[in-house]
């Protein structure tokens, strides 16, 4: 079946919307274990969770195992390579320049009869921070998730990563130790979840989880939002890309397969005003796919949702992106600035043919912790400000509490609360006072 859809053609669009809801399904079929298993971990604590890390991580370790002593953690960064090493700290310092530039400053607002109120932010105390550590070995998303907490000033960084038959992953602890993290337990999946949330005796509760994980990571983060905060509720990894023949083909083919091989529930979308162009790449993608011998992760997911969409303009480009709300978008177009005016929905956006989603993904300085499955409709990449707090602090003289308050009272009589009424009212001069 063709991977081409038009968008003035009602049923292939359809067709495409439908692909949309099949992904945003993709974790409410494991909601019932999830809630189980959040649920012995609250009632069971370490026992469920040591239970459960040997079981499903395939570890045969006892409590004492589970928190990475700080000598491992230390020695990792002589267990990778040079270049890792220094592409790491090249990594660490554009990431930390940019999110210090994030980072808000307390304000000070007085009204026209003095008034005073004053905001004032905060860090977050504690925080969880959740690392894949099976299939996807990430130490990128140890530096995009912990330097904006360090950024705002977070006492404590927990970090927490499975080990897959005892083994965790050099590279992850090496990212943790540029980032000074030295409290790190080898837990994964909805369980390493549930302890971050309400704390077992080995580990303490923290305020906030963040960090990306399957489908049992993503939906025990869902459960526990509300008893403590999280960055979002991530689904599956996607791209669009928007280009035309004036770019090589076969670097758009490549910005698509680098989005598809993350997950078999990833999707890669190619926009294009050129008929041919989106035939050729159909083409030369169907080709490259048919030469792979096996049904990988990167060939699984440009089959099931891989798509490319002929528009006629730029209006019907932005209003299909603006739909979409992409986590990720590449403007590869020659007049990239004057469709970005229009964008309003993305989770970051990419200008230009040098400017691929991978740069994003590790060193431009920006964060890849982003916004999918539309919700950059209504949220926003992680930053500095997801580890901080808004405090509001008020300030009344006896004059502009005069001046005020009647006001205050008299919507409070409406709302039927007697009593805020009356505790502005035995404030009020005499003279005012009924």
């Amino acid at each position: 079946m063709s991977k081409i859809f038009n968008i003035k053609d009602l049923q292939s669009m359809k067709r495409f919307y439908e692909l949309q809801r099949e992904r945003s399904d993709s974790f409410s079929g494991v909601s019932k274990d999830v809630i189980e298993i959040i649920s012995k971990i609250k009632d069971k604590g370490d026992d469920a969770l040591i239970e459960y890390t040997n079981r499903f991580d395939q570890n045969n370790l006892i409590l004492q195992d589970l928190r990475v002593d700080n000598s491992i953690i230390r020695n990792s960064i002589k267990n990778i390579s040079e270049d890792l090493l220094e592409a790491l700290l090249f990594s660490y310092e554009r990431i930390h320049d940019y999110h210090k530039e994030l980072k808000p400053s307390d304000k000070s607002y007085v009204d026209k009869i003095k008034t005073k109120i004053d905001l004032k932010w905060s860090p977050i105390d504690s925080v969880g921070i959740y690392v894949p550590g099976g299939k996807a070995i990430y130490p990128s998303s140890v530096l995009m998730n912990v330097i904006p907490a360090i950024v705002a000033g977070v006492k404590r960084i927990v970090m927490v990563t499975p080990s897959i038959n005892g083994a965790l992953n050099e590279s992850i602890l090496a990212a943790a130790d540029i980032c000074k993290v030295d409290e790190i337990y080898r837990i994964g999946g909805a369980q390493a979840i549930a302890a971050l949330a309400y704390g077992t005796s080995l580990i303490k509760k923290v305020d906030m989880i963040v960090g990306p994980g399957n489908s049992y990571v993503a939906a025990a983060k869902k459960h526990v939002f509300g008893d403590v905060g999280i960055d979002m509720v991530a689904g599956p990894s996607e791209v669009v890309v928007v280009a035309d023949a004036d770019i090589d083909p076969d670097w758009v083919i490549e910005d698509l397969f680098a989005q598809a091989e993350h997950d078999n529930n990833a999707q890669s979308i190619l926009i294009t005003r050129d008929i041919e162009f989106a035939s050729i790449i159909e083409r030369k993608i169907n080709d490259r796919l048919s030469k792979m011998k096996e049904l990988n992760t990167l060939k699984n997911s440009w089959e099931r949702y891989g798509s490319i969409i002929l528009c006629d303009n730029i209006e019907e480009i932005s209003n299909l992106i603006n739909d979409i709300a992409p986590e990720h978008l590449q403007l590869c177009i020659s007049n990239a600035n004057e469709l970005l005016k229009s964008i309003k929905n993305a989770g970051a956006i990419f200008i230009g043919k040098y400017t691929p989603e991978a740069i994003g993904d590790y060193v431009a300085g920006s964060n890849h912790v982003l916004p999918t499955l539309q919700t950059a409709k209504f949220s926003s990449g992680l930053s500095v400000l997801n580890f901080m707090k808004r405090t509001s602090i008020i300030e009344c003289n006896k004059d502009n509490f005069n001046q005020i308050a009647p006001s205050a009272i008299t919507i409070a009589e409406e709302e039927g609360l007697i009593s805020h009424a009356r505790s502005l009212r035995v404030r009020l001069d005499s003279k005012i006072s009924k």
